[in-house]
């Protein structure tokens, strides 16, 4: 950041709420707070544009926390929806200190814990932060009030739409006032998530850190042969070479319980991720992960949708993406904050084709080449295919793992 970048108090943040960021270790806002704090504490409708781990948080955190009065009745002021379990409980914890420099209570609505235990910190809480299911069943209950809401936002709005939680959250917009500012950060503002987003605001500001499927500058990309029946042996071959923490991306939830096993069977310290998992266990193998007691954490896209997970130095994908956007979502753990980070795709000789040609639309093709692999021919696609688009992923020189 260039000596002549705003601080905190320029861009109008409270003296206590500037303190909580100090004693967090936070001095300097990032280039996303920089460009949507002014516009987002004064009220203004928010499309912010920026990826995961790009400090997008804190770009609605202060500004909610800002605006709300300590001493206002018993129903949450502001709303976050999330798509997921685990990142509704970093986003709490990033509002934490903050708020409550402010003097304001955090609650949270998600699915995997009885809903008696967190209703009466919903009932009481200023912010509300959770998943659509879980919201907008309790709200049918009648256990949350929403007519309060002042400030909505939407956290990785395109990935809620991923996983099919429109029609949850259309129902929970409806219950809240019109009269309301509403703030939509995603990876994307394109499509039905763009469509949406007009739908959902008035008049609104935007904002964008960064293309929304180019990774960061630091990531190099890795394309690595293998058989079929030797894949599990590469990967230890691989985790026993490299020094770091390392997500590794399976398809199903049967693959990632399989692997994990195989992997502490030959001695590799392996934890798995997925949805059938209760909430207890998916928090005590994040906790181990983020405490470096696990080396590898193995997952689903979706149990990985929305992580904010620090330090990871390597992305590996044990079983490759379907698609180019599934790509680039795995790829966005690592490299983050500024970070160096390595994405490493295993392929067999069944999936080099598809892969081949998956790594020539996201400009990989070189490094997929430097394994002495071809880049198959491109299929024909028919008009009106999204097939072919380019995603402006950066090339990097190879080093080893």
């Amino acid at each position: 950041m260039s000596s002549g970048a705003p601080s905190f108090r320029d861009l109008g943040v409270s003296d206590a709420v500037v303190e909580a960021l100090r004693l967090r270790g936070i001095a300097a806002p990032f280039p996303i707070q920089e460009m949507v704090l002014r516009d987002a504490t004064s009220g203004r409708d928010t499309l912010a544009r920026s990826k995961t781990g790009s400090g997008k948080t804190l770009g609605f955190a202060i500004p909610i926390v800002e605006q709300l009065d300590r001493k206002a009745s018993a129903h949450p002021e502001a709303l976050v929806l999330v798509p997921t379990r685990e990142l509704a409980a970093q986003v709490a914890e990033e509002f934490s200190d903050i708020a409550e420099a402010k003097g304001l209570r955090v609650g949270l609505a998600y699915g995997g814990t009885r809903l008696s235990d967190q209703a009466r910190a919903i009932q009481r809480a200023h912010i509300l932060i959770a998943t659509p299911g879980r919201l907008e069943d309790i709200a049918e209950r009648g256990t949350v009030d929403l007519g309060g809401v002042r400030i909505l936002v939407l956290d990785e709005a395109d990935r809620m739409l991923d996983m099919g939680f429109q029609p949850q959250v259309d129902q929970i917009v409806r219950r809240l006032p019109k009269d309301r500012q509403t703030m939509f950060f995603s990876a994307t503002l394109d499509g039905v998530v763009g469509r949406i987003a007009e739908v959902y605001t008035r008049d609104p500001i935007r904002h964008a850190v960064a293309s929304a499927h180019q990774t960061v500058d630091e990531v190099e990309h890795r394309f690595v042969p293998v058989s079929k029946y030797g894949k599990i042996q590469a990967l230890v071959d691989l985790l026993e070479a490299g020094q770091g923490r390392v997500l590794v991306f399976v398809r199903t939830k049967r693959s990632v319980d399989r692997l994990a096993d195989n992997l502490k069977a030959k001695g590799v310290r392996a934890a798995a991720l997925h949805g059938d998992m209760s909430q207890q266990a998916r928090e005590r193998a994040l906790k181990r992960f983020e405490e470096g007691k696990v080396d590898a954490l193995v997952a689903t896209d979706v149990a990985a949708r929305g992580l904010d997970l620090d330090d990871v130095t390597h992305v590996i994908n044990y079983d490759p993406p379907v698609d180019d956007k599934g790509f680039v979502h795995r790829v966005g753990r690592t490299g983050r904050a500024g970070k160096s980070g390595i994405s490493i795709t295993l392929v067999t000789a069944e999936e080099q084709g598809d892969v081949s040609r998956m790594a020539a639309r996201l400009d990989l093709a070189d490094e997929f080449e430097q394994e002495g692999m071809k880049v198959a021919p491109p299929r024909v696609v028919f008009s009106g295919s999204k097939g072919g688009r380019r995603s402006g992923l950066r090339k990097q020189t190879r080093r080893k793992f």
